[in-house]
């Protein structure tokens, strides 16, 4: 079995430093955030997230012959990953944001143009490709999950891991499994056709992704949570 987890991570470290780097995500860390800001990042990780069983959905229908172990494991994570969109639009309301104009509405630019992206890419380039967006929401959401959940419940006054938290704790504690899954899925692939794709995809998601927190960086106090 090769090492492509090292390979992909040492291939896109560049890319995620510059994500690391984005000065809303340390600031986060660092102190949290005002609720607006909050909110604004739970719409927008609403609108994200509830196109994850599509997505893999959509890369298993693309799936050839040779990629049944693949495929297995793409249906498996449709049913861990079902219904999560709904622990958002549970935190946003009790933190006193309207979830039915969230659930209603559109998201905004780099939200909309991260996940267009990675459905054009398994439908044209490679149903491989989807590993690529996994490789970067997973991984960074363990690290705003481990490292800024307490900042920002901080930051709002209310107890860590409480109310308005359970997506942001509970799907880090699931992304830590999640991370672990998906390395050893990443070993499997040996073929240079199917790697290329994922480490081509990760890099561009790192991009679109740090787009949405910068997007979010210039809303500042505001921002539009019921987007």
């Amino acid at each position: 079995m090769c090492d492509f987890f090292e390979r992909l991570k040492a291939e896109t470290e560049s890319d995620r430093k510059a994500f690391a780097a984005i000065p809303l995500i340390g600031e986060t860390i660092a102190n949290g955030v005002s609720k607006d800001v909050y909110l604004a990042f739970l719409g927008q990780a609403y609108h994200h997230v509830k196109h994850t069983c599509n997505l893999l959905a959509l890369a298993a229908s693309r799936c050839g012959d040779g990629d049944r172990a693949y495929q297995n494991a793409l249906f498996e994570y449709i049913a861990e990953e079902k219904g999560h969109e709904l622990w958002i639009l549970d935190d946003i309301a009790a933190l006193g944001g309207d979830a039915e104009a969230v659930a209603r509405g559109q998201p905004d630019a780099p939200c909309a143009a991260m996940v267009g992206y990675v459905y054009y890419a398994i439908e044209h380039i490679s149903p491989y490709c989807l590993l690529g967006m996994v490789h970067v929401l997973e991984g960074m959401s363990v690290l705003l999950a481990r490292n800024a959940a307490d900042a920002i419940a901080r930051s709002l006054d209310v107890a860590p891991g409480g109310d308005g938290f359970s997506y942001l704790t509970s799907h880090g504690s699931l992304d830590v499994a999640h991370v672990a899954y998906f390395r050893d899925l990443a070993n499997t692939l040996v073929e240079p056709e199917k790697q290329r794709p994922v480490i081509a995809t990760a890099r561009i998601v790192y991009r679109l992704y740090g787009d949405v927190f910068r997007a979010l960086e210039r809303q500042g106090t505001g921002g539009k949570h019921a987007a």
